[in-house]
């Protein structure tokens, strides 16, 4: 039929007849423009942003000195780099985005739950919560530039919100909305402006917390009082516990990672670009989160892991407006590499003849204003339950992804088969991969049990023990099955 290894030879109204649109079938080469710079400036902002920096806050209260967690958040860089460049792989290959990829590992109709669950409910919940979080930043910040800003309203509420957190949270997504609908190129341009401006101002305000803290051996030798309630672990586990968390926030990127390698110019430009990107704006923000929050913390004369609450307590209003600008800046990058693009991509690849990529795009953002994010927040144990519940099932996603294609598929797709109708009786295409499922749910089941108080070390390592058994199980149970149906095959032979 086709010629698995090599991209089809069709033209764009051979996938159209088929009830595809254009954004989920195969970037031509021309299309693919994408070069290492571009993936070096991709992740610089889903690196630098809030709640990141705030991580870094609980990391310091597990045991580990503050060299130690500089060192852990360096190579946490690699273990991330390494899952956006090898599940990154059939994107510059082939040019196809996350949704098709996915469909090639668990078959047309498989494919429907891990994708709804990355794309839309994980993409557009994500939004929400990072438009909300991204906004409560401006809000200080519009109080700041216009004194009254907050009075606005004398503290009515609309659907629980008050009118200047509205405001500014509408601004914040308008501003999201226009970056993600104008796709990677303006994605590409955003970037490529942010990322001079990452290095300025973080590496400026890791400057000043030495300064303030009186040296690097003040901040190195500061006293940390760790947390009193959880488990501490070992320092070797500790590391481990710090590189799970990580991974835990770029689960869904380390699995949609396609949407933006299918526009790669070569498999090289991207590995270069990513490995090099996440590396370096690692290396800089392990140093610059140490320094800036233990340096504002010996500043303000006790433990403050809250990034906004110590550039707040600057006397210079314009450093203030610069840090936080840029802040702002990062969160809407990281929404919408992390959030709005996967989400519109894989709704246009649930409903390809009605919803193309932009359509994609606003009904996910419409749909992270109708579920009032806000309100999600009110109960922060319910959001850290969700997002754990996303981050436990995209770890076996990924896993099982990664194990298809290398060494299920050794590297090999077939396109035309994989865009072909998926209705054509001619055609014998798998429409569940059931040893893929399998392996998931369990994966999923055993990460999830870490929910459970006795099981608690089992959350604290969830992506790398839900990775790890999904991979592990899908590669038996599918030479299980390969094993089993030649022998069903020789029996039925011998008896004819």
């Amino acid at each position: 039929m086709g010629t698995v290894g090599k991209a089809t030879s069709h033209d764009q109204s051979f996938f159209e007849k088929r009830g595809y649109n254009k954004d989920i079938i195969p970037k031509t080469p021309a299309q693919r423009n994408n070069s290492a710079f571009n993936f070096f400036t991709l992740w610089m902002g889903a690196v630098h942003n809030i709640p990141n920096y705030t991580a870094v806050g609980g990391f310091l209260l597990i045991g580990l000195s503050p060299l130690q967690v500089i060192i852990a958040l360096i190579f946490s860089s690699f273990f991330i780099a390494l899952l956006l460049v090898a599940n990154g792989y059939a994107g510059s290959k082939y040019g196809i985005p996350f949704s098709m990829q996915l469909r090639s590992t668990y078959g047309d109709v498989g494919a429907k739950l891990p994708g709804v669950l990355r794309g839309v409910i994980a993409g557009i919940a994500w939004f929400g919560l990072q438009t909300f979080a991204g906004s409560q930043a401006l809000h200080i910040l519009l109080n700041k530039i216009f004194p009254g800003f907050n009075d606005i309203g004398h503290g009515m509420t609309i659907l629980g919100i008050t009118i200047p957190a509205l405001i500014a949270f509408l601004i914040f997504w308008a501003i999201s909305f226009a970056i993600g609908f104008g796709g990677g190129e303006i994605l590409n341009k955003f970037t490529a402006i942010l990322n001079p401006l990452i290095y300025i101002v973080f590496g400026g305000m890791a400057i000043w917390g030495i300064t303030v803290s009186g040296g690097v051996s003040n901040i190195l030798n500061y006293d940390i009082s760790t947390k009193t309630d959880g488990i501490l672990y070992p320092a070797i586990l500790s590391f481990f516990l710090i590189f799970n968390s990580l991974l835990g926030v770029w689960a869904g990127p380390g699995s949609s990672v396609a949407d933006f390698t299918q526009n790669a110019k070569s498999t090289k430009a991207q590995v270069i670009g990513q490995i090099s990107g996440i590396v370096v704006a690692h290396i800089l923000f392990a140093f610059a989160s140490v320094f800036i929050i233990i340096g504002g913390s010996i500043y303000l004369g006790h433990q403050e892991w809250n990034i906004l609450t110590i550039i707040n307590e600057w006397s210079n209003f314009w450093a203030i407006l610069i840090a936080t600008g840029v802040l702002l800046m990062t969160t809407i990058s990281t929404n919408a590499t992390s959030n709005i693009i996967p989400a519109a991509y894989q709704l246009s690849a649930l409903m390809p003849k009605i919803v193309n990529y932009r359509r994609g795009v606003i009904i996910a953002c419409v749909a992270s204003v109708l579920i009032m994010p806000w309100k999600m927040m009110e109960n922060e144990g319910s959001i850290v339950v969700f997002l754990n519940a996303i981050g436990a099932f995209l770890g076996p996603v990924a896993g099982v992804m990664i194990v298809h294609f290398y060494l299920v598929t050794r590297c090999q797709i077939n396109l035309e088969e994989l865009y072909f109708d998926m209705f054509d009786k001619e055609i014998n295409i798998q429409r569940i991969n059931i040893s893929a499922y399998i392996a998931t749910i369990v994966g999923v089941v055993i990460s999830l049990l870490g929910f459970l108080p006795a099981f608690k070390v089992i959350s604290d390592f969830s992506w790398f023990i839900g990775f790890i058994i999904s991979s592990v199980i899908y590669i038996i149970l599918h030479y299980l099955l390969k094993v089993f149906s030649k022998e069903k095959e020789g029996v039925k032979y011998n008896e004819v």
